[in-house]
């Protein structure tokens, strides 16, 4: 390989949570020579987890990067969360990666959180490598873990090592290519003769890898085919080819607490994962026309990058993080933001370092770089020249699942909840902040509830706004489903002049999402015309606050067919006030019931849960739409109540062991059942007691 860039790797750490990536992270900085001691996720040590609520929680909530040198490469790292609530972060590092070191946990397995990450590296054909950790915990077993990913991950995997020694007794592995073992001496890897008990199985995974490295090249299978062996060089050729095309995944294995394997997963990253220019040049869209470009990943070429991750400081600023693809960003200059058609300048370039930056003169293709204060750019932008612009295909969209309200703790700092939760949002996109104008709460829609919760701990560590949460408010509806004629009357005399207003009103149903309609039907002067927009206008101000429940009334009609005035008495208050009695007595009299809104959900699980599925949505009173295959998996449609699945996300979660997600949209409003009703307008009216 030859090129500008084949020194250069750049590559996401992907797999279920708990699995090992960020202590691996680690170990690889420390092997590298990159960091002076080997951080710890446990006891809060690591470089890579340094945001308080990843300490507390022992977890990656957001990526982190970094880079090393190794054996004359340069190696960009993003280490990724693998928690559900976390997944947005980690399809974004994995849309800007050029490949992926997928981790799997030897004693657990391919767990939902790894099937998860696979199928996002499949959307964007990531090559990549498997290393199975922790092989030195209790019940760590290769063999079954090499099946499931085999299996379950429908992955053509080659072992390029197998350990020696199980569990507690794992103290090294066996190099297939090399030919070697590799076992743990004074806290380095050395090499010696591969165990005597393991021959026959070295044997075999040997002649599998031979077979894989031959079979991506035609020399190489013409070679094997004539001479039956592959020299090591061969072998690396071989293992290279077929890695970069996707047709295998190189394995290999260790244990990064005990620092034994991730030293040979460097040079497993040097030799079979591609450099930016093996990936092909990027694709993107002439701005406006939506022509394809295409840019050869050259330093020496025209800039592209893409900013992938927003990174909020309330000191700082906002640091923004982009991919570079083409090009060179050089300190203290400027780009042309394309999405946004706006110029900006920036100061110095960095290039992430965990918590921390270093200030770098400038950065080429492959590079995870940053800068802080961009006036406009925000995460999933373009960077480009004005002379050569190019947009770049958008980061794949993160939908919520749950939404909780939002409320201040302190009374009055409701604006400075609503404005620090915004700038949280620049950093996640996956966040979205409403308002609802019916219950007048603020409403925060997140991935999970572990999301939300952690974004208002950062919200108060960060900003100093301190929030609450609640389930959100049902926003009901009331309505009328028979006809009654009344009288609203309002007369006040208190000495000089009173107040007298007369009206006769007629309400009547009208269909499912008409709203309010208001009909003028006064004939011969029984109330001067001065005064009927003040009746319409009682009445409009009266439906907000329904008579049964305190919910807005939908769906009628008001006539105004007769009434009487006085000289001197009426007013347009006096009419208002009739107005809104007349309606309020009359919404009593015409049978009146509750709305409820319907929710239109897609809901996508695999097949093996359908049944279970399907029961749980007739039980929240829901109506089956239809079913549709999409892959292994159905996308079941349904209507069902929004009471019934505010917290829909856990119980769904539990059902198909993590693997269901589902969207919803508001659709239209039903009755409520009467039982159901009296429960709901019984608890309002206990609340407004209360008040």
């Amino acid at each position: 390989m030859s090129g500008k860039t084949a020194q250069i790797r750049n590559l996401a750490l992907i797999g279920h949570g708990g699995c090992g990536k960020t202590s691996l992270a680690e170990a690889l900085l420390f092997g590298a020579g990159a960091t002076s001691r080997l951080g710890k996720v446990d006891d809060g040590s690591s470089i890579l987890d340094y945001e308080p609520e990843e300490i507390k929680r022992k977890i990656t909530i957001s990526t982190a990067f970094h880079h090393y040198q190794w054996k004359k490469h340069t190696v960009y790292l993003a280490d990724t969360p693998g928690d559900d609530n976390f997944l947005a972060d980690t399809r974004a590092a994995l849309h800007v990666a050029d490949a992926a070191v997928v981790v799997i946990d030897a004693v657990d397995g391919v767990k939902v959180g790894t099937e998860k990450v696979w199928q996002t590296a499949n959307h964007y054909a990531l090559p990549r490598l498997i290393f199975i950790n922790k092989m030195d915990r209790e019940r760590a077993d290769f063999e079954p873990v090499l099946k499931e990913a085999k299996d379950i991950l429908e992955a053509p995997v080659v072992p390029l090592q197998i350990p020696i020694g199980k569990e507690a007794g794992f103290k090294g592995v066996v190099d297939l290519v090399a030919m070697k073992a590799m076992v743990a001496a004074g806290g380095k890897m050395e090499a010696g003769p591969i165990p005597d008990d393991l021959k026959d199985e070295v044997e075999q995974y040997r002649s599998d890898l031979l077979n894989f490295a031959a079979e991506s090249d035609d020399a190489l299978i013409e070679k094997f085919l004539e001479e039956g062996e592959l020299t090591t060089e061969e072998i690396y050729r071989g293992l290279r080819i077929g890695t970069l095309k996707g047709a295998f995944v190189p394995v290999l294995c260790g244990a990064t607490l005990s620092n034994l394997g991730p030293v040979l997963l460097l040079d497993a990253i040097n030799n079979f994962l591609p450099a930016p220019e093996d990936r092909g040049p990027v694709k993107g869209q002439k701005p406006g026309s939506g022509e394809e470009v295409l840019l050869e990943m050259d330093p020496d070429g025209p800039l592209a990058a893409q900013v992938f991750k927003t990174v909020a400081d309330p000191y700082a600023g906002r640091l923004s993080i982009f991919r570079i693809y083409s090009g060179t960003v050089a300190s203290d200059s400027q780009f042309y933001n394309v999405t946004r058609s706006v110029a900006e300048r920036y100061g110095q370039l960095f290039l992430p370092e965990g918590k921390g930056q270093k200030a770098v003169a400038s950065a080429g293709p492959g590079a995870f770089a940053a800068v802080a204060k961009l006036k406009e750019t925000v995460t999933g932008d373009t960077l480009a020249t004005e002379a050569k612009p190019i947009v770049l295909p958008p980061l794949m969209a993160s939908k919520p699942m749950v939404t909780l309200a939002v409320e201040s703790k302190v009374r009055g700092e409701e604006d400075k909840v609503v404005a620090s939760i915004t700038k949280l949002i620049e950093e996640d996109p996956s966040l979205h902040l409403s308002r609802n104008t019916d219950t007048k709460e603020i409403l925060l829609s997140g991935v999970g509830s572990v999301h939300i919760e952690a974004t208002l701990e950062k919200l108060k560590r960060k900003f100093g706004a301190e929030a609450v949460l609640k389930p959100p408010k049902v926003p009901y509806r009331e309505t009328i489903k028979g006809t009654t004629k009344v009288q609203g009357k309002y007369k006040r005399q208190s000495g000089g002049r009173g107040q007298f207003g007369d009206t006769w009103l007629e309400l009547e149903p009208l269909p499912r999402g008409s709203g309010f309609e208001f009909v003028d039907k006064i004939v011969g002067g029984a109330i001067p015309r001065n005064f009927i927009p003040s009746v319409e206008k009682g009445i409009a101000e009266a439906k907000e606050e329904g008579a049964l429940a305190g919910f807005p009334t939908v769906d009628f009609r008001v006539t105004l067919y007769d009434g009487s005035f006085h000289e001197v008495d009426s007013s347009d208050m006096a009419f208002k006030i009739a107005g809104s009695m007349g309606f309020k007595k009359g919404v009593l009299q015409a049978n009146p019931t509750l709305l409820e809104p319907i929710m239109k959900m897609s809901i996508t699980v695999p097949e093996a849960n359908m049944g279970d599925i399907i029961g749980d949505l007739n039980g929240r009173r829901g109506r089956v739409l239809g079913m549709e295959a999409e892959g292994k998996n159905q996308v079941i449609t349904a209507h069902v109540p929004m009471s019934e699945v505010l917290m829909y996300a856990p119980d769904l979660i539990s059902k198909t062991g993590g693997r269901g997600t589902y969207e919803m949209e508001f659709d239209h409003y039903e009755e409520t059942p009467p039982h159901l009703a009296e429960k709901i307008i019984n608890d309002a009216k206990a609340a407004k007691e209360k008040e």
